[in-house]
């Protein structure tokens, strides 16, 4: 199918359309996951806390891996994608530690 077959094919339009909304989805929850973490980051500078707790973000691997192989989401995948926001998470809290 050429590019401009592409662009009129209606059922891959209705695909791309899902997929569109899927990730304005993805993004919003991302955003409401990082102001509630931006929060835990400050109680956790103003109580003096570490940035990062080894156990519980095991414990959340380990639980979303079951879910992502549940939900048929290869679980290596959903695996690299926590660690890379857990990291973000661990970054974000050691800069409001040194904001104190």
């Amino acid at each position: 199918m050429s590019a401009s077959a592409e662009g009129t094919d209606p059922v891959l339009a209705g695909y791309r359309q899902s997929i569109d909304n899927i990730d304005a989805a993805m993004i919003h929850i991302l955003a409401e996951r990082f102001r509630i973490t931006q929060a835990v980051g400050a109680y956790k500078a103003e109580k003096a806390l570490p940035a990062s707790d080894p156990g519980r973000e095991e414990r959340q691997i380990a639980r979303l891996r079951k879910l992502a192989e549940d939900a048929r989401l290869d679980p290596e995948f959903s695996e690299k994608f926590l660690r890379f926001v857990i990291e973000e998470v661990i970054r974000h809290h050691k800069q409001a530690k040194a904001a104190q």
